[in-house]
This record gives structure tokens, sequence and C-alpha cells, in this order.
């Protein structure tokens, strides 16, 4: 049905609703990193700030600003690796939150399950599974689809029928995706033409988050000790990652924010402060920031 412009002239236009920062609901986005640089981790406890409507579920302080049902189809690891990232995440959780979070997530391990959301029969499975959710993750997206991710052509495909799963659940779908090797070895996982294959795969999405992990030249810029202001020493920069978001088409510019590993690999935020060249801390960079089908039965 076209669009009625006398009526959108005249009458104030629905808020925007916003799933993640600047994620607007019923789009698709990428969520980029390299290898082992903690993107599942970050991508699932989002889903769990987003499926927690009580207090303290929301580990990384990004505020989601509407709770809901969240589903989280993860076609890359096995379903053992989930329950230990699961049991290491609720151990920094009060059981309302655990409750709350059971309530409203749904995680699908799909690994081995040959998931392809170019048969139309599965993605209609899909959308038919994921009513009335909010956001949507495929992890990773390499592995839900049968095209050619290096093919312009089939990227702008693979992108249209995601499009098709948000614009039928009115969700925000997200993918995770690696990003390429020479972006990963040269710093530049923080930008958008990072993304591993077609261009098509992040210019046409509406919104692309990173996460990055901090290098050792970052490492000499920054501090957590606000006792001392020593730099952070270069064994330990691998336990700092920074989350922004390099493509936003909708939303105000977003402040990357810095996290850090604690035990079991949950992420967190953490406060560093900029050294400046002549030995003192700048300004503080962050603010302190049901039942269940079987995968077979629902995928087909």
């Amino acid at each position: 049905m076209a669009i009625d412009i006398l009526n959108a002239f005249s009458e104030e236009p629905q808020e925007l609703d916003f799933v993640l920062p600047n994620f607007l609901a019923g789009t698709v986005g990428g969520f980029i990193a390299p290898g082992s640089s903690g993107k599942s981790y970050m991508a699932l406890q989002q889903c769990m700030g987003i499926a927690c409507s009580v207090a303290g579920g929301d580990l990384l302080g990004l505020n989601p600003p509407k709770t809901g049902s969240v589903v989280y189809i993860n076609a890359e690891d096995p379903e053992v690796i989930v329950k230990r990232r699961l049991h290491a995440i609720g151990g920094h959780l009060e059981m309302d939150a655990k409750r709350s979070i059971a309530n409203n997530l749904k995680i699908e391990p799909m690994v081995g399950k040959m998931l392809n959301i170019t048969n139309d029969a599965q993605r209609e499975r899909i959308i038919e599974y994921c009513a009335g959710a909010r956001l949507i993750v495929f992890d990773t997206l390499s592995r839900i689809h049968d095209l050619d991710e290096n093919n312009n052509s089939h990227g702008a495909i693979i992108i249209s029928l995601l499009e098709n799963i948000a614009v039928e659940t009115g969700a925000a779908v997200m993918f995770l995706h690696h990003v390429s090797k020479a972006s990963a070895f040269g710093g530049m996982a923080d930008l958008q033409q990072a993304a591993r294959g077609a261009s098509t795969l992040i210019d046409n999405a509406r919104w692309c988050g990173y996460v990055a992990k901090m290098t050792k030249d970052e490492g000499k810029g920054y501090t957590d000790r606000h006792f001392d202001k020593r730099a952070i020493d270069e064994a330990y920069v691998k336990n700092y990652v920074r989350f922004g978001v390099a493509k936003n088409n909708y939303g105000e510019l977003f402040s990357e924010k810095w996290f850090k590993f604690n035990e079991g690999g949950v992420l967190k935020p953490v406060d560093l402060l900029k050294i400046q060249k002549d030995g003192k801390d700048g300004q503080s960079e962050h603010k302190r920031s049901g039942g269940k089908l079987t995968s077979r039965d629902v995928f087909g």
C-alpha cells in the first residue's frame, strides 16, 4: 500500500523504536568482529539485557529502551558451549533476573542442522517461531545460507532475505559476521568496511556494530588504575574490548564503550581514563557505566 503523503505531511510521525543503540526495530544490522574477540558473548549479553524485565539483567549497561522476547539462533557453537556461557553469565545475575531472562529468551542451537534462509519453507518457519520478538540474532552469517558471500549480488540477496524476516516479525535482525584478515591484522575491525566478503552485506544493512580488541598501543594510552594512573600492561590488553556502532542510519552518534572480560569470559563495562602525553590522566573516556520446540521441529 502506498504511503498517504498528505497524512504524512500533517500527522506527527511515530517515535523511532530502537532495540539496541541506534538499531531500529524491523531492520537488519550486522555485528562484526575478529574471531575470539568476544562477539558471541557480547551478542548473548545484549539479548539478555533486552529479555530481562527486572533490574540486574543488563550487565553491559547499554540500557535498552524496551524489554521483550528475543530469539538467539546459534549455528556456530555446539550446545555444550552455549550452556557454559549461560552458566558463566548466570554467576553475575540475581535469581529474579535469571527467571525473567529464561521467560523471554529462546536459544536454538543449530550446529549441523543445515539452516538455510534461502529455503522459503525454512524461512517461513523462522518467521512463525520468532513472531513477537524484539531481537533475532543469527550467529553466524556464513552458516545460515548457501550463497557466495564474496558476490555483491548474492550479498544483496542475503540481506533482502533477512529483511523479509525483520519486516514480517517486526524485530531487529542482527547477524554476526567476521572481519577480513587484513582488517583484523591492520587493527581496523571498527570500520564498517572491515567486514569480510561482499560490500553489500554491510552497505545494504541499516546498522553495523563492532567489537574490537584493545591493541598494545591503545593500552599505552589508557589506565584503569585510578590511584596511580599506570598504563595498562601489555600482558593485560587482551582483557579489554571496545564496542561501538560503525554504521548508523537512523539514530544519533553512539560513543563507543570499553568492556573487560571477567571470570568465565563475561563482559562488563570498565571506566578507563585516557592518559595525556604529560603523564596526567585525562577526563574519563566513558561514564560508569517456557516450553520450547526443538530446532528440527521449528526449522525443518
